[in-house]
């Protein structure tokens, strides 16, 4: 009787995991045009006629974005399931190339990307892993590099592309050096797609995420970067509008939410290369080349701005190089996850903030300077000990190199750091690896990438 029973269970299990097996297949070989919306508030958004910066106004704006944030009693079952699913897929034998990077080795092993580029939509991890871009609208080719109106944008352009109402997923026809006369003002569900030619926004304004959903911005070389502003400039296909002096970010995000900043290569610009301020939340900001400034990367708008305290941005296999100085990040009030990155250049400190946040550095490797005076990674900025040492920020896995060290404070909440926990890390001794493809990629096609 008992062996009837055992036989009968095996049955059933095989049963079982033949079916999760034949849904996971389905689910990963879906077609672009048959991909579904990640979350219900994408969907209602992405129908809506006031997805253009001049409609939405920034309490909507501000209610979307504090939805976007995470349960923290979800975070630990979700990073798991995550975890998971990205070894199911490699026992399946899907775009498996061994880097360890699992953004990478979701899309590059892949010779025929080019033909398959939607798929990049589904390879997001961390806060910002459902930004969906124009994933689920037609693509647009930029053929013209121009941008001598920005108030009436010649079509093929890209301003004309990243302006329009509708969901678009925007490649470049070939190689171009695209100098704008003024920001570039995103509108909501756009990807911009590098991949295959060499692109570069530099020498003049560059981009704005205001206000709007939905964008991933891959493969673009960004860089010189300029004030301009105190003109007009389009934001949708019914909207123009006075925009005052710009501070000359490389990306400048401002109450907006569901990003994903990924293979850039970044430097040199007038004011920061990365800035998300304002309520912005829900980001990834990943496997990109950060070299040659000063002032990296802010995330929250000012100590007194607690609407910030909703921000959550995974920060991961990025690559800090030469030339750096500052910032990388420079963090309020939210929660950062800062997982496998690769420090090997800064000249006062890597990882600052103030006003209070919660950060949690998980496998990253920091290579410190040879200056005596500047091996901590860590800078609390303009704040006492007897405030900060509160503070929950810890450093988990991470490789010191060089002398370097990082100064942990805080009782190490579990609630805090579940909401600073965005993906599984991987041990520091893979962040060679895992980060050696960061910046833009030498993609060609009919080749892995």
């Amino acid at each position: 009787m008992a062996m009837a029973v055992s036989k009968k269970w095996v049955s059933l299990s095989s049963l079982l995991l033949l079916v999760l097996l034949f849904v996971g297949v389905v689910a990963i070989t879906r077609t672009d045009n048959n991909s579904a919306p990640r979350n219900v508030e994408t969907d209602k958004l992405q129908s809506s006629n006031n997805s253009s910066m001049a409609v939405i106004r920034s309490e909507e704006v501000g209610e979307l974005n504090e939805h976007a944030v995470d349960d923290p009693e979800e975070v630990a079952s979700m990073v798991e399931m995550s975890i998971q699913n990205s070894t199911e897929r490699r026992k399946l034998g899907y775009f498996s190339c061994g880097t360890g990077n699992p953004i990478d080795d979701c899309w590059r092993c892949d010779p025929n990307w080019h033909r398959n580029r939607k798929r990049l939509a589904d390879c997001g991890i961390g806060f910002g892993r459902n930004a969906i871009g124009g994933r689920d609208g037609r693509f647009y080719v930029v053929t013209d590099p121009s941008d001598n109106d920005p108030v009436n944008p010649r079509p093929g352009t890209l301003r004309h592309a990243v302006i329009q109402d509708k969901p678009l997923w925007i490649v470049f026809k070939r190689d171009m050096v695209i100098k704008l006369k003024q920001e570039l003002i995103m509108n909501s569900f756009k990807t911009i797609d590098a991949r295959g030619v060499n692109v570069h926004i530099a020498n003049g304004a560059c981009i704005t995420i205001q206000f709007v959903t939905n964008v991933i911005i891959h493969g673009l070389n960004i860089h010189d970067c300029k004030p301009t502003g105190n003109a007009m400039v389009r934001s949708s296909p019914s909207h123009f509008g006075w925009r005052t002096m710009a501070d000359g970010d490389g990306i400048s995000i401002f109450g907006s939410s569901h990003l994903w900043i990924d293979h850039n290569s970044l430097s040199n610009c007038a004011d920061g290369l990365v800035d998300a301020i304002m309520g912005s939340t829900a980001i990834t900001i990943s496997n990109n080349y950060f070299t040659h400034h000063n002032e990296v990367m802010l995330l929250g708008h000012s100590d007194s701005y607690v609407r910030d305290k909703q921000m959550q941005v995974t920060i991961a296999y990025n690559h800090f190089g030469e030339g750096l100085i500052q910032r990388m990040p420079r963090c309020r009030h939210g929660y950062f996850h800062v997982v496998n990155n690769d420090y090997t250049h800064w000249e006062m400190y890597a990882i600052g903030g103030s006003a209070e946040p919660t950060i949690n550095s998980q496998g990253n490797r920091y290579l410190a300077p040879s200056n005596p005076f500047a091996k901590e990674v860590t800078k609390r900025v303009q704040t006492s000990s007897s405030k900060w040492k509160n503070w929950n920020w810890r450093s988990e896995g991470d490789l010191m190199l060089n002398g370097a060290y990082f100064t942990p404070s805080g009782a190490g909440a579990s609630a805090s750091y579940a909401r600073a926990s965005s993906l599984g890390a991987k041990s520091s001794s893979m962040v060679g690896t895992i980060t050696s493809g960061a910046g833009v990629l030498s993609c060609r096609r009919g080749h892995q990438c």
